[in-house]
């Protein structure tokens, strides 16, 4: 499946049982939630899917899960970078054989911090190992690297490589949007950047918040489709103080309260990660849910 018409894609989490494993008899209601509330799109095993502390087997068990659930109803994409360019190669290649899985997606290396020619490398070797299409995933800010716009306009001359999940900040899309080939897709990253990224032309976005705000997103989207300034920023300033609770403190924490409040049950975190405290759950259930 394309993305050609997708706009609101949700980095999904992962739920976890009291013993901290795979819930996965808990997907089919989360994954039914946000379909219900106009998710376009997944992302499986991603940062907010808590992937460092995902084991290889139970990633692919997971993608497989989701596959079922799924039924071909929307683009599955999954995380397959990592800092090793050589693991991320082999992932790919073993997550391209898997049939219902449509991008793979590939942050920026963390911690090691290479240059922008082992950056173009590194994605140019992951997207050239396999036919599975394949998302550029920038977010300096968790990976302490920073793939420049130069870079990624180089690697979207790689006709594997088609879309962005840029973090960047909004110079950032802009610039990519105005000199990337046309067919190349840029999403923003940062949930609170969703109406100014669509603005100057982004896709939409690759979100977190769309656990619990997908139809906010959808009707501001459809609002600067149709011309209309006024109500699309109306949404927006709506939707900003929403997102931005659900990252005042490190995601996916609070998203996954918000999710258990509403009976969606996700169940707690793993180590280093941590859940929110009550205190500081009520505290941002009642700012994303203020009337709930």
């Amino acid at each position: 499946m394309d993305l050609k018409n997708v706009e609101i894609i949700t980095a999904m989490v992962t739920p976890f049982d009291a013993l901290g494993r795979i819930d996965f008899a808990a997907l089919p209601d989360l994954i039914e939630h946000l379909f219900a509330t106009n998710t376009q799109g997944l992302v499986i095993a991603g940062t907010t899917g808590e992937s460092p502390t995902l084991t290889h087997d139970e990633e692919i068990e997971l993608f497989k899960a989701v596959i079922k659930i799924n039924a071909g109803r929307v683009p599955i994409i999954v995380g397959v970078g990592t800092n090793d360019t050589r693991d991320s190669v082999e992932f790919v290649k073993e997550v391209a054989a898997l049939d219902g899985i449509d991008y793979g997606l590939a942050v920026v290396p963390y911690y090691n911090k290479p240059s922008q020619e082992g950056l173009y490398q590194h994605f140019s070797a992951i997207a050239d190992a396999s036919d599975l299409p394949i998302i550029l995933y920038n977010v300096p800010g968790r990976t302490g690297a920073n793939l420049e716009v130069a870079t990624t306009i180089r690697l979207a001359a790689n006709q594997n490589i088609v879309a962005i999940k840029e973090c960047h900040g909004i110079d950032a899309i802009t610039e990519i949007v105005a000199q990337a080939p046309k067919d190349f897709l840029v999403y923003t990253g940062e949930d609170s950047l969703a109406f100014a990224a669509k603005a100057v032309g982004a896709k939409g976005v690759i979100s977190v918040a769309s656990h619990v705000l997908g139809d906010d997103y959808y009707e501001m989207f459809q609002a600067l489709k149709a011309g209309d300034l006024l109500r699309a920023g109306k949404l927006q300033q709506s939707i900003l103080p929403k997102a931005n609770a659900l990252f005042s403190l490190p995601s996916p924490a609070p998203v996954k309260a918000v999710l258990n409040h509403l009976k969606i049950d996700v169940g707690g975190l793993r180590l280093p990660m941590v859940a929110c405290t009550p205190e500081e759950a009520k505290r941002i259930i009642e700012q994303v849910l203020p009337n709930d």
